[in-house]
């Protein structure tokens, strides 16, 4: 099996307009999208819609509009997708929600659906911060922070679902135990274990 591709040759052969590159590039993101979509979609949104569409249409006009792309590192090529995927957020919101004859354009802007896209590929760098330093480093390193996703969907689901709605929806432990069916004690050890084997599998993985 061919080893994929680091971001820098991956990039450069899709520059150059080789279209299977830029499908791989792409397909590298497709979780980290994913979890940032999740994030966003409510119980009610989800109802209709589902985050892996969400994450399809933002592959597609991604790999449609690359040409407009003038940024050369993973920060600025995962900035430009979490755009793209914003702005099919604010639509599926739009279109859903009209679906119950409520203006969402009195609730909710695309500046807002963005800064809470941000806001939540932000917090990932505060899942295995033990420290001001650690936080830095891994914002500062794009395909760290998609590493990290990747490790975060090996999680069991429900390992997943807690770090999502404590880490990315910012609820409290009250309000994710309700979501979870749980005692907030449980869940709150349920989230400890949760980000131990995440750290775990994050370790494992990173050259000493």
């Amino acid at each position: 099996m061919a080893k994929p591709l680091q971001f820098d040759e991956a990039f450069s052969k899709a520059r150059e307009g080789e279209t299977e590159a830029l499908g791989g590039l792409l397909e590298t993101y497709r979780s980290y999208l994913r979890v940032l979509a999740a994030s966003q979609i409510s119980h009610r949104l989800g109802q209709r819609v589902s985050a892996s569409d969400i994450v399809q249409d933002t592959m597609l006009a991604a790999h449609r509009d690359f040409g407009d792309f003038r940024g050369r590192s993973p920060e600025q090529f995962s900035a430009w997708l979490r755009v793209i995927l914003s702005r099919n957020l604010f639509r599926a919101i739009e279109r859903h929600m009209k679906a119950d004859k409520r203006d969402v354009r009195r609730e909710v802007s695309l500046d807002q659906v963005a800064g809470s896209v941000d806001s939540s590929a932000a917090g990932l760098a505060n899942l295995l911060a033990s420290d001001q330093s650690t936080a830095s480093r891994i914002v500062s390193r794009g395909e760290e922070t998609r590493r990290l996703v990747d490790l975060l969907v090996e999680l069991p689901e429900h390992y997943q679902q807690v770090i999502m709605l404590r880490n990315f929806q910012n609820l409290r432990f009250d309000e994710v135990a309700q979501e979870m069916g749980r005692t907030a004690t449980a869940t709150r050890l349920l989230w400890l274990r949760a980000l131990k084997k995440l750290r775990e599998l994050y370790d494992a993985e990173t050259p000493a």
